[in-house]
């Protein structure tokens, strides 16, 4: 999942981007609106995590401008307002989703993987192929009933490639959805993670490398 966290206070800009990482999602953050409408020109992010009150431009016209581009990006809108009146109007600019601050973080992100859900094509609950299942909402996944230890990038990636029902997927696709603003575009980091994740899938090998394509799960 890409995410986009647009929010003027740093520390708490840093520590959501820090916490998503962590729950294995690619993150950009920025903190004002026009470096949000800088970014949103060029990513298509599947989540929009948006501060009302911003400097420069206002939240609130980001929020027009990503409705208004049709680009499918859900917004779950943060504010220190918490009356009716302000969540009202929040969602009557188009946002998806409003949260109050101060929040639990555990709430964040079941709110931001839910709305995720909805800017996707829907997907089983469990992805599978062969004997190979995830489960992308428990974040757990096994091969022949064994119980697989991957980092979140791995899990990311497993998760992609499952979900894209035997199509190819190239590495810039992966490094794209899985990986975010702070990844070298030339980096090996694709290639070092399908590396480590067929390692601990196992053999027969699941994962095949198509020339000059990228990577898909199924017949080799």
């Amino acid at each position: 999942m890409r995410v986009l966290v647009v929010e003027d206070f740093e520390i708490l800009a840093r520590s959501i981007g820090t916490g998503l990482r962590r729950e294995g999602m690619a993150v950009d953050v920025v903190l004002d609106g026009n470096g949000a409408l800088e970014r949103l020109a060029i990513t298509r992010y599947d989540v929009v995590i948006l501060d009302r009150d911003l400097p420069g431009v206002h939240g609130d016209e980001v929020c027009r401008s990503i409705v208004a581009e049709r680009s499918g990006s859900r917004v779950l809108m943060l504010t220190a307002a918490s009356t009716v009146k302000d969540r009202v109007d929040g969602l009557g600019l188009g946002a998806d989703d409003y949260l109050p601050k101060p929040f639990d973080f555990s709430e964040l992100v079941a709110r931001v993987r839910a709305l995720g859900r909805r800017s996707t094509p829907a997907v089983p609950p469990t992805l599978s192929a062969a004997d190979l299942t995830l489960d992308p909402n428990r974040r757990v996944a096994f091969r022949a009933g064994r119980r697989l230890g991957l980092s979140p990038k791995e899990f990311a990636v497993l998760e992609c490639l499952l979900a894209s029902g035997g199509r190819v997927v190239s590495a810039e696709e992966l490094l794209e959805r899985v990986w975010d603003e702070e990844a070298d575009p030339f980096t090996t980091a694709v290639k070092t993670t399908i590396r480590r994740l067929r390692a601990k899938l196992g053999d027969p090998p699941v994962i095949h490398t198509v020339r000059e394509g990228g990577y898909r799960i199924g017949d080799a």
